[in-house]
């Protein structure tokens, strides 16, 4: 909607309360966020919480909501296990193919979409290049993002808030219709990650999937410039505008 935020502040917002709730934040790591969005997120004074709700050694679950006004506008289920030094074999993981990095990935502004405004999160608070050929076009797309701003005050965005930020883009950055004549919102994010994010930057590879019956999935492989950290999927509402 023209008067709600994009989804990717709300989740970056979410990521930092759900890493940092107590006891045990230090101790662990994120490796899983589920957001649900409920409604659109105003621009207006927010109230963010979390909570542990299973405590552990091992693993902990945690709730958090953001809010507006007395109302929930965004649930998020995030996944802690603890923080160790384990000891792996070589070639556990498989040979991907290194993308190319933001340096040589090109700029190019989001598409002007008629009826919506022309400034907003997805065009002044993250900065956006394409890579391997790809642009704004419609199909899959290969794009990095770095928070152009901090999310509270002066403090500067965590590397799983920038993660989280840029994995709610999938669906933008690889959509398989026009913008201007189709919706396709996602109700929902889930993020899973194997490592934890580090640096400025995140890479999507994505690209979205679509049914007759008016639903989708965008999905996305997540990177940082030291390689793969992750995947996120959302689900789509697809209707005609």
């Amino acid at each position: 909607e023209a008067d709600a935020l994009h989804g990717g502040a709300p989740a970056a917002l979410l990521a930092e309360a759900a890493a940092a709730a107590g006891p045990g934040g230090d101790a662990t790591v994120v490796v899983r966020l589920t957001y649900e969005f409920l409604g659109p997120v105003p621009f207006a004074p927010l109230a963010v919480s979390a909570e542990v709700v299973r405590p552990g050694r091992r693993f902990q679950l945690v709730e958090g909501t953001l809010s507006a006004a007395g109302r929930d506008v965004v649930r998020v289920r995030a996944v802690r296990l603890r923080r160790g030094a384990v000891e792996l074999p070589p070639e556990t993981g498989p040979h991907e193919a290194r993308p190319p990095g933001p340096e040589t990935a090109r700029e190019d502004p989001f598409p002007p979409v008629p009826g919506m405004p022309s400034e907003g999160f997805h065009r002044t608070g993250m900065e956006i290049r394409f890579a391997g050929g790809t642009d704004f076009g419609e199909g899959p797309a290969l794009a990095w993002f770095r928070l152009g701003r901090p999310l509270v005050d002066e403090r500067p965005p965590s590397p799983l808030a920038r993660a989280a930020a840029a994995a709610d883009f999938g669906n933008g950055v690889a959509h398989a219709l026009p913008f201007g004549e189709w919706l396709f919102v996602n109700t929902d994010l889930t993020v899973h990650l194997h490592r934890e994010p580090a640096g400025e930057w995140v890479l999507l590879d994505a690209r979205t999937r679509l049914d007759e019956r008016g639903v989708g999935v965008a999905m996305s492989t997540l990177h940082d410039e030291r390689g793969p950290i992750g995947l996120a999927a959302q689900s789509l509402f697809v209707d005609r505008r």
